[in-house]
């Protein structure tokens, strides 16, 4: 593995941000995808269980162009990116929490010769991350962006980090913030690293390229577009990354790499959960499995730290949730399963309505599974499977991840941002 460190941050600055960051975003913020632990938890107690277009709605905004990007929310603000059909074009629009009033409408950068583009990806898919004072906008190879938040001033930018994402897949892998650094993946046909970024002027911290040697394996299959997840090892924190043919741990101050474990996959989406003091990560698109690994190793651990694999009703899209010692998943056809997590035992498996993209939501004891045409289904968290509402919007398509704080749910569809909550209608 190649490695370019600059300037680690200190060990007890990293756990005091990371601690006092969970504590501030309890319950009011989403800063990043799946939320603030990254995870997929809201801490709500009151989030509607039922609604519909004329029931619970607070607000219906109208979001131009096109994007994927899922809500993230802090205090008063609702960021969202978007892009122009073509790709031309790549935007962030900011949407008053409590009126749904846009407050910014922000052309960020402008692509000469964007790739062609599947129609079930966008040029904007990547989530943005916000924090007090700035939001941190990426489009992948496109650009990556900081703009203060209030005033939407555009403060710094990177277009010099590229990969090749292949003529008709496009972007997808989303930042994160640890510290004071912003990490992100870049896992291309070209090439395949991790990065991080100073936060408060965008200059590389480190660099780590992907340690497989990926000159012998074909170029479609070096691929990712998942993003990685911060969880503990020991006293300390590392960084669980998938990429395409292996899944890798670092160290989350300098970039080293801690571990691996080599697998046959490529193109994962779906973001690792942690639990129960395993790390459970899909790996592949095509033939997705999902496999729980002890990350206590040290260098190749192929052989002696995957507990268990599950092989069948894995999610390719969408992530998993973990809730108490039960693993939820819903495949891209609506297969839904639930897992042991120390285990993975299945205690029961069923099917429901549509095709899945967006990843699940758990929150006041509920599970909330939004599929492709705006139908959000309610489920129980238990050991048997219980529905406990269907509820549909207008049919738009649907494959951002949904997003939460205080009591209200907010949700993106192709062309509309909505925050639904139990208050009255208007």
């Amino acid at each position: 593995m190649k490695l370019m460190k600059i300037a680690p941050l200190s060990l007890p600055l990293l756990l005091i941000v990371f601690s006092t960051s969970s504590l501030l975003h309890a319950g009011e913020q989403w800063n990043q995808f799946r939320g603030p632990e990254g995870n997929g938890h809201a801490l709500t107690k009151n989030l509607p269980l039922k609604w519909s277009e004329t029931e619970h709605v607070v607000w219906k905004t109208k979001i131009h162009d096109r994007g994927w990007s899922s809500p993230v929310i802090w205090h008063n603000q609702v960021w969202v990116t978007t892009s122009t059909q073509n790709g031309h074009k790549l935007f962030a629009v900011c949407v008053d929490r409590k009126t749904g009033k846009v407050i910014h409408d922000i052309h960020v950068f402008d692509v000469d010769q964007p790739q062609r583009l599947a129609a079930g990806n966008s040029y904007a898919s990547p989530t943005p991350v916000i924090e007090e004072g700035r939001v941190y906008l990426h489009y992948g190879t496109y650009g990556t962006a900081c703009l203060d938040s209030s005033s939407a001033k555009i403060l710094w930018t990177r277009r010099d980090l590229k990969c090749d994402h292949e003529d008709g897949a496009g972007p997808g892998s989303s930042p994160m913030i640890v510290g004071n650094q912003l990490i992100m993946n870049f896992d291309g046909r070209d090439v395949q690293y991790m990065i991080a970024l100073d936060k408060t002027n965008g200059k590389t911290l480190w660099k780590a390229d992907r340690s497989e040697d990926y000159s012998k394996i074909p170029i479609h299959q070096r691929k990712g577009y998942t993003m990685p997840l911060l969880i503990p090892r020991g006293t300390n924190k590392q960084l669980v990354s998938p990429g395409g043919r292996a899944i890798y741990s670092y160290n989350s101050e300098t970039g080293e790499e801690l571990w691996k474990i080599r697998h046959r996959g490529w193109s994962m989406a779906p973001r690792p959960i942690y639990g129960k003091g395993l790390v459970f990560v899909v790996m592949d698109y095509d033939r997705p499995e999902l496999w729980a690994i002890r990350p206590d190793g040290n260098g190749d651990v192929t052989d002696s730290h995957v507990a268990w694999k599950a092989t069948r009703g894995v999610s390719a899209r969408s992530s998993p949730v973990l809730v108490n010692d039960l693993i939820f998943m819903v495949t891209n056809r609506g297969a839904i399963s639930c897992l042991e997590a120390e285990t993975g035992k299945q205690v029961w498996k069923n099917r429901l309505p549509g095709n899945y993209s967006a990843s699940p939501i758990y929150a006041s004891n509920r599970i909330y599974f939004s599929n492709e045409e705006s139908v959000t289904t309610v489920i129980e968290p238990a050991r048997t499977f219980k529905v406990l509402a269907e509820n549909r919007l207008e049919k738009e398509e649907l494959l951002a991840s949904p997003a939460v704080a205080g009591n209200a749910l907010f949700i993106r569809t192709e062309k509309h941002l909505y925050r639904i909550e139990n208050t009255p209608s208007k």
